[in-house]
């Protein structure tokens, strides 16, 4: 990590930046900033984007990228379908990754279907992830050669209280020596996230519009941010009329 002005750390190189988004807008809004190369998405961002037609996104957003990793996720539950619906959205494009869950809603682990996929050839980004033995799993499942993202929701456990980190660097130590599979860190809630990511091992971490849009913040001095916050409450204030 390269520092700045003293006060702060520049999110890594190493580490690579994936957009995270569920509207062909908000995608297309940050398909061409220099640091993004890939995208992720998943049915609640799409929902809330107002899409209806599931399939005609996917397909919309692989048309409008097509030179970096999509990944698009299954939305059925049942064991089988969620199968089918792989092998369906693995012929949109070449490069996406179909995002199956670590397990269904009852808890049954996923691991047959992704076997099963992964020994076919469809490449995978295995999701909702927050132990190391569910990556343990994953890892025994997959065929070699067959490129996969584990997606850990690092995110998600920081919010029950737990630092994510030291579960984190476990999982990039099982993952080392396997080409093939990348870990991302998703679901961070802030730009610290980016070089703590990096520092655990991952290889990609997962950005949301608005933590695209503080990347420009990383290493700012902090003085000068210090300064311009009291600009901003006066000018507010000022704004607003306020008196005492």
């Amino acid at each position: 990590m390269s520092s700045a002005d003293g006060n702060g750390h520049e999110p890594s190189a190493r580490v690579k930046l994936f957009a995270d988004a569920g509207g062909l807008d908000a995608l297309r809004a940050v398909k061409d900033h220099p640091r993004i190369e890939g995208f992720t998405t998943n049915p609640t961002l799409i929902r809330g984007a107002g899409v209806t037609t599931y399939e005609a996104f996917g397909r919309a957003v692989l048309e409008m990228i097509p030179d970096r990793p999509v990944s698009v996720g299954v939305v059925s539950d049942d064991l089988a379908e969620m199968e089918r619906q792989a092998r369906r959205i693995s012929s949109w494009g070449s490069n996406v990754y179909v995002k199956i869950p670590v397990t269904n809603t009852r808890g049954e682990r996923c691991d047959a279907v992704v076997e099963r996929l992964s020994a076919d050839g469809v490449r995978l980004n295995v999701t909702a992830v927050m132990t190391v033995e569910q990556v343990r799993w994953i890892l025994d499942s997959l065929a070699p050669s067959v490129p996969c993202f584990v997606s850990i929701f690092a995110g998600r456990i920081a919010d029950t209280g737990r630092d994510p980190v030291p579960l984190v660097r476990d999982a990039a130590n099982l993952v080392n020596g396997r080409a093939e599979v990348a870990l991302i860190w998703a679901s961070p809630r802030e730009i610290l996230n980016v070089s703590q990511a990096e520092a655990a091992g991952c290889h990609v971490i997962t950005l949301t519009p608005d933590l695209i849009a503080k990347l420009a913040l990383a290493g700012k001095d902090l003085e000068r941010f210090s300064l311009e916050t009291v600009q901003m409450f006066h000018r507010d204030a000022l704004a607003a009329g306020f008196e005492i």
